[in-house]
Formats: C-alpha cells, structure tokens, sequence
C-alpha cells in the first residue's frame, strides 16, 4: 500500500471517529435534553392537567387527606359493633394492627425493596419493561406505593384526557400518573402508614375489603392474628379474587399459596423446615363467613333503622355506606343477646308442640274450618316471585301453575339448623306459613333507651319484623288503658265491681254484650278493679268501659303513647283495634317513669371517621299523666303478679323476691295473638306470639293464651338479665311519688265507695292516707 493510500484509509478512519463522536455528544445532549427539559415538563403539565390533555390530578391537600370509602359502624351502648352498614364489606386498621407474618408476606410477594425506594423502584421498573419487550414475564413494575396510588385515586378509571384516546398513550399517562402519586404519598406519609393504607383500600373478594374484613371474612380472625399460612393466602388473593379463592377454586389457591411461602423463604423470614411444614398443610375454611344483614347481632334492628339513618345522613350531607360514620346505639348487645337466646329457647320448644297439635292437619283454619287454597292465595298474595311468572306466563296460562310447582333445590329453616332439600314454590309456602313467629322489645322507660330488638325468629328466613312493622290486636294487654282512664277520672284500685253481664247499646243500633274469655257472662262476684285487671276479667272491664266512656279510652291511649287509629267502640276495651310491640312498650313504660311519656329510641349520638360527633340526640318527653295515676297504674299492674289468681301469679320464683314486677297477659280471638308485657322499675319489656297470618293458631285456645305463649320468653329474658351482673339492671321497688298516694292501697281497710260521690272520695283521699312507711 502506498502512502498516499495509507494517508486516505487514516483520513476516513479519523472521520469515521470525528462522526461517531460527533453523534455521541449529540445524543448525550439530547438526552441530558430529555431528561433535564422534556421529561420534566412532561411530568409538570401531566400534574397540572395542561390544556386538559391528561386528566386531572389530585390536589395536595387530597394526597395529605386521602379519602377511602369507609363503612359505617353502628355500635350498641357497651359499644360492640352491631354490624356495618356498607356497599362493599370494609373497614380500617393501623400498621401496628397487622402481624408480622402479614406485612412480611407482602413484602415478599409484591415488594421487597419497599423500605428502599420513593416509591418508584428503578430496578423493578426496568425489569418489567425488558420482560415486555423480550416477551419474557418476569414481574411487574408497580411498587406497594403505586398500587395504593391507584387505589386510592383511581388512576385507572377517572380524570380521563384527550391524550387517553390516542393508542399507546393512555397507559404512558396512567403510569406516569401513579409515579408522581406515588412519590407525593412517600414525602407525606411513612412507610408504615403507606402499607396500612395499602392493607385498607385492597379487595380480597367475598365482600370483604380491605385486610381487616377479609381477615373476619376468611378465618374469622383479626389482621393481627394472622399466620404466615393464612397471610399467604390472603396475598394470594390479590392476583386474583376469583381465580385464586379457597372457597370457588381450592386447588388454585393452595397452589398460590406455596407459591407466595415460597418467596417468604427466599427472603429469609421462615425456615426450610417450616416451609415444608406449611406447603403439607391444607387451608382452613371451616370459619369462612361473607357478613351481610342476616348476620351479627340484631339484625332486625338494623334493618328497622335503616331509613332512619338514611334519612339523617341525606339531611346532612353524608353517605350512610361510605363515610365511615360511627352511630352509637341506645341498645345493650348483652341484653340483646338474652333476648335473642330467650326467643330461641322458647319458640323451638313452642314450634315442636304447635306441630304436634296440628299433626296430620293445616293449621290455617277459620270458624268454618281449613281456608280453602290457603297456600296458592297466600303465594300469589305475598311472593314478588308470583308476579314475576305472571309477567312471563300470564295470569291464567298452565305454564304458570307448573311453575309453582316445580320442584327445585333449596335451603330452609328448621329450629334443628338448616335444611337442604328439594321444594316447589307452593311447597315453600305451605312449609314456611306453619311457623309460629314472634317480636320482642326491651326498653329502659325513664331514659326511652331501647335494649333490646328481636323482630322475629330467624332474618334470613323470616325478614318482616313484629316490633315496629307488624300490627296486631293486642287483647287483654290494651285493658290497662281502659283501667287507666278509670283511675284517672278518680276511681280507686280498690272499687269494686261485679261480675255481671255488661252489654252496650250501639250508636248503629243493636247490642253487644261481651263474653268472658270462658264463654260465661259473669259469676256474680264483686271484685276490685285491681283484682280484676289481675284476673283478666272482660265483665269488669267492660264495666269501666261503659263508665268512662269509649273515646275517653282512645285519648288516654293516645296521650300514654300509642300512635296507631283506635275505634272508639265498646270492643276497644278487648283489644280489637291493631297496634304495635313498639308501641305498647312505649305506652306501658309511661307507668314506669311517672307520667311522663318517653319516645323509645335507638340513636344516641353520631360521629365522623374522625371521632368528631356531628349530632347528639335526644327523646321526645311529655307529661302525659300524673304522677299519681301512673304509680296507680303500676300498682293495678302489680296484681297479675300478686292478686290470687293473677295471670302473672305463676312467674319464676326467682324473679319475684327482693322484687316488685308488673305483668299483664293478652290474647285474641281463636289465640290468633299471644301477649305479655312485663313492666320492672327498669325495664319494660313487650313480647308478642303467633302465626304470620292471623287464621294460623292452637285449636285449644289454652294452648295459645299469652301466658303460654309469650310469658315464658319474658320470663327467660329476665333471669338472664338479672344473673348479669355487669347490666345496670337491678332488682328493686317502683318509685313513689313523693307524699305518698292520695287513696289508700290497701282494700282491706275500706269497702266499695262509689267514685261518683266526690265527699266518699275525699273521705278516701284525706283521712286513708298511704304513706311510705305503711307499704308492706
């Protein structure tokens, strides 16, 4: 080669050099360019949402505040949560709420350089974008910060831009997004905060959100109770709530499961052994429990005060089912307990005799025998699925009534647990309709606290409640406002009246004269009004009936406390005219708190998330009576328990010493409705007894008498109260009035005086006057 050849190869090596070099410095430039100018810019103007391209972004006071969809907590008065009221099963817990087991797996799962990153780990980044490239998965790319900045503001999904339209951008900008979300939460919250918000805002599936309901949910454990097994599990579900559930896909998810164990080994947090161990082990679902309305305490309740609380939040600008309200309760979850046992005790038990009374025969039945078609009218009468065939088949077609009867797999109550088997419609029915049902409520009448609610004998089976919803004639059990209008207007409890036929001249002409629950029209005997409240004389009843006149009745019982029409009718003294459990607890308890009528309520305070009560409540009181009518009134109540013969006489022992109790039994026509009220110096307390519809009820009216019936789950109730010590409920006597009464107590001392003689009166009044120290 000569030299002048040897010059040119050099010249074009050199400028070959010069090139490359040239290029090198400008593409050092143009990403020194990149990463000093565009990508900078890029991240301010997605931040600011520049000319709407991006979506907007949330505020800084929002990434300080994040805001999560929380459950509201309704709480009872020794607050124990009584359930949630949410769209989705959800509720928070702080980082030193979770176990160590727990937060290892995560990190070892997701996220192991979580303690070393802002929020962004390069390394995880660049591996997830290699694997795409090269078609070789080898993990993602979001660290435990942007799957909760995802979460929390819903990158994915809302503040969309018009750059999203365009292909291959919209997941640039959703990433990019996440980062800068994700470094705002690292420079406002720790690491510790940051993964307990994580825990907070993830679904596990099965209803359950956040680690703390899926904790409940799947092993019926708190978050800081969890092992490395169950956490693992738990972890594992977060690839796939469906696909790797214990409960839909077993075999996926102990799959995961040693997968997830896996990587706790690797990362050092277990042994060899214990590894091993764990993979043998199959997963426990034995405590599998998805919450919803049937379960946890008072259902019922809950149900019942729904629209109250509805109606409150929509007021005051809150969502019930996402603000994470906390609503303290006035009821007592261990009285709520008893009550729930004493139902539970006593309606098994009631059901198997009901069913041996009837047996080989339809219970519904009327003064002409069997209702014909009971179980088609009743179908077509109560069943939305009724109507949906008749949509589908028409009213009258024969492809309807095979529908109904076709026969189909379900689960039904049984007081021995749950049955599966094979049912038609109608047969649901003709099952269900043989049910003997009941309601139940307990209240404090000074404070109108209610303590406690059984709407009936099983919510998921039964849903209508017999507390506030269900009316039905009370019987006996509305005698004591005839009494009470009696003793107002000035007869003593002491007057005596005889035992007598006692008919009416009706405005629409005819008469009606009222029967003895025997049949008979009276026996002759004289008796005191107290003895015959006590004995549940109708004669005597009727008497004071006539005597103080029908709409006199209607307004004392509206003044005490019933809200529901009553008829101003001679029968009215019966108990013809329907009302509520809700109510006549309320009205008894007027009795109990010296006149004064006390709403019940349910509420009694409600705060934010934060603990700040946003509004205290408090009843609606009146003074409805006086204060001498009322403790006359409890005095006559008295008598069921202390008169001979008294329907209460027959009580539990135990709940009569170092004690005084008022009772009063109720029962309708054919025992449609069994009755008692049970009125303590704390506690009034109101149980009804029968079928769900009125024609459903013993042959033998002895049977279905209230003492029978409803009595016994009063009695139940009591005894498990009073054995509590821990309750504020105490034996004890009634409050007098102070003074003393002004008529004497003691019918002994005098005869009859006629109430309409005012000098007799105040003969009884001044010269028999009861005092405190004569009470015996």
């Amino acid at each position: 080669m000569d030299f002048k050849s040897f010059l040119k190869k050099a010249n074009e090596k050199s400028s070959k050099k010069t090139k490359g070099f040239k290029i090198a410095i400008i593409s050092l430039w143009v990403f020194f360019f990149i990463m000093v100018v565009i990508v900078p810019t890029y991240i301010i103007t997605v931040s600011n949402d520049f000319m709407g391209l991006y979506g907007g972004m949330p505020s800084i006071r929002a990434m300080e505040n994040p805001e999560n969809d929380l459950s509201s907590d309704l709480l009872s008065a020794d607050e124990v949560s009584l359930g949630r009221y949410s769209r989705y099963n959800r509720s928070q817990v702080t980082f030193d709420q979770l176990s160590p087991a727990l937060v290892n797996t995560l990190l070892s799962s997701e996220d192991h350089r979580f303690y070393k990153h802002p929020g962004i780990d390069l390394t995880g980044l660049m591996r997830a974008v290699v694997g795409k490239l090269t078609l070789n998965y080898a993990g993602g790319g979001s660290t435990i910060t942007m799957q909760l900045a995802e979460n929390l503001f819903n990158t994915m999904t809302e503040n969309e831009g018009s750059l999203y339209k365009v292909g291959g951008l919209r997941e640039i900008i959703i990433k990019t997004k996440e980062w800068i979300i994700a470094v705002q939460l690292e420079r406002n919250f720790t690491k510790e905060e940051i993964m307990a918000m994580y825990f907070n805002t993830v679904s596990f599936g099965s209803l359950s959100f956040g680690i703390k309901a899926a904790a409940e949910t799947f092993f019926s454990k708190q978050p800081s109770e969890l092992t490395y097994s169950e956490s693992a599990v738990l972890v594992g579900l977060l690839q796939g709530t469906y696909a790797f559930s214990p409960i839909y896909n077993y075999d996926n998810s102990l799959s995961k499961r040693n997968q997830v164990l896996g990587k706790i080994y690797r990362h050092g947090h277990i042994s060899k052994i214990e590894l091993d161990t764990l993979r043998e082990k199959p997963i426990n679902t034995e405590n599998y429990n998805v919450a919803n309305q049937n379960t946890g305490i008072a259902p019922y309740f809950r149900k019942v005060i729904r629209p109250y609380l509805l109606k409150w939040c929509k007021e005051n600008n809150y969502d019930l089912y996402e603000d994470g309200l906390k609503i303290y309760t006035t009821l007592d979850s261990r009285m709520q307990k008893y009550a729930e046992q004493a139902v539970s005790e006593h309606m098994s038990e009631l059901q198997k005799l009901f069913d041996d009374h009837w047996k080989g025969r339809n219970p519904w039945v009327n003064s002409q025998g069997e209702i014909p078609n009971f179980v088609e009218k009743t179908f077509k009468r109560k069943s939305p699925y009724y109507d949906q065939l008749v949509k589908r088949y028409g009213k009258d077609s024969d492809s309807l009534n095979i529908a109904m009867n076709l026969k189909k797999k379900m689960t039904v109550f049984s007081w021995q647990g749950e049955i599966d088997t094979v049912m038609s419609s109608l047969d649901s029915v003709n099952y269900y309709e043989r049910f003997l049902n009941t309601g139940m409520m307990s209240m404090n009448p000074h404070t109108g606290h209610i303590k406690a609610w059984v709407g009936g004998i099983d919510h998921k089976y039964f849903k209508y409640d017999h507390v506030q919803q269900g009316k039905r004639q009370p019987g006996s059990t509305f005698k004591p406002f005839v009494y009470g209008t009696a003793i107002e207007q000035g007869y003593p409890p002491c007057y005596e009246v005889p035992d007598v036929m006692v008919t009416f001249d009706l405005p629409e002409g005819g008469t009606w004269t009222t029967p003895n629950a025997d049949g008979t029209y009276g026996t002759g005997e004289k008796m005191t009004i107290r003895q015959g409240m006590a004995r549940s004389i109708n004669t005597i009843t009727s008497h004071m009936m006539k005597v103080v006149g029908p709409k006199n009745v209607v307004d004392f019982a509206h003044r005490v406390g019933i809200t529901s029409k009553l008829d101003a009718v001679p029968s009215l003294c019966l108990g013809v005219s329907d009302v509520t459990v809700f109510e006549l607890v309320g009205a008894y308890s007027t009795y109990a708190n010296k006149g004064i009528y006390t709403e019940p309520y349910f509420i009694t305070k409600i705060e934010d998330k934060n603990g700040n009560v946003i509004e205290n409540f408090v009843p609606k009181t009146r003074q409805a009576i006086s204060q001498q009518t009322a403790y006359k009134m409890i005095y006559m109540l008295r008598g069921g328990v202390e008169e001979r013969d008294g329907t209460s006489v027959g009580i539990n022992r135990e709940l009569k010493i170092n004690n005084e109790v008022g009772g009063k039994t109720g029962t309708t026509n054919n025992a449609s409705d069994g009755w008692y009220m049970g009125v303590t110096n704390d506690l009034v307390t109101g149980v009804w007894v029968g079928g769900d519809e009125r024609s459903i009820h013993f042959r033998n009216w002895y049977y279905g008498q209230g003492a029978k019936t409803a009595r016994p789950i009063w009695e139940k109730y009591m005894l498990k109260v009073y054995e509590d010590e821990t309750l504020d409920v105490k034996k004890g006597p009634f409050e007098r009035p102070p003074g003393g009464i002004d008529v004497n107590l003691d019918c002994s001392r005098y005869n009859q005086t006629n109430p309409s003689d005012s000098t007799a009166v105040e003969e009884i009044r001044e010269d028999d006057m009861w005092k405190d120290d004569d009470f015996n």
